[in-house]
């Protein structure tokens, strides 16, 4: 049986290499994307090219709940069924709280928490009726550890801590897992345009004394979603090199 996933924002950086993960383990792969249709191409053909039994591309916006809906009526419609879901679209809207606009704070939230938890909500049904599911979310260290400047960010990733937690003994005794995973310093687009003393006093910071890569994070939420991972549930895995 070929197994099914979403991926929520997965056309480039973590997202991207959790896609091509599942591609290579010959998943059914849909993407959704919010709006970088370039990006999203090439992640569809990685994919592709790394051994994906189907993929579907998905342009919509998680932190709408119609869209939501559709994507997850598109997936089942073409698939059949679903297996996993991995929430990761994300956005940020960084500022001290002294500046930060209500706005600011109100679209990161709809977006990393919201978006999460509504596709989990409507994704539960059909796993519920298969008694079959797995459910990684993507948190963040800062939603451990807080960080200054980002009060929305890491109370969106901090929710999907204690969402993923009550989620899971929800839905435990229908060998559905739900788990989280909390990435620290990843080297993705974001940190890129940091300068190389930045970088330095980054990697100073770090037991491990160096940023992680995407497949580092992928290689985790791989491991939660694996059939074999039924009896772990409701945990919170870091991916941060000992931060």
């Amino acid at each position: 049986m070929t197994r099914t996933v979403i991926v929520t924002g997965g056309s480039r950086g973590i997202g991207r290499e959790i896609a091509v993960g599942f591609a290579k383990k010959g998943y059914n792969v849909t993407i959704s994307y919010a709006g970088n249709d370039s990006a999203a191409a090439e992640t569809e053909k990685l994919c592709k090219d790394n051994g994906a039994a189907e993929v579907v591309l998905f342009k919509g916006d998680v932190a709408d709940e119609k869209a939501c809906e559709e994507l997850v009526k598109t997936t089942a419609e073409k698939f059949g069924q679903i297996d996993v879901l991995v929430n990761n679209a994300g956005i940020t809207r960084d500022g001290l709280l002294a500046r930060m606009s209500a706005e600011d704070f109100d679209s990161v939230i709809a977006t990393n928490l919201r978006g999460a938890f509504l596709m989990s909500k409507l994704v539960t049904k059909s796993m519920m009726k298969q008694r079959y599911g797995r459910i990684v979310n993507i948190s963040s260290v800062v939603g451990v550890h807080g960080n200054a400047g980002q009060a929305n960010y890491s109370a969106s990733k901090a929710g999907i801590i204690g969402m993923t937690k009550s989620i899971a003994k929800e839905l435990a005794s229908r060998n559905i897992t739900v788990n989280a995973v909390a990435p620290g310093m990843i080297a993705t687009d974001m940190t890129a345009v940091l300068t190389d003393a930045q970088k330095e006093k980054i990697n100073s910071s770090i037991p491990a004394k160096r940023m992680g890569e995407p497949a580092d994070v992928a290689n985790a939420v791989l491991f939660l979603a694996d059939e074999n991972s039924s009896y772990i549930t409701g945990q919170v895995l870091g991916v941060d090199g000992g931060l």
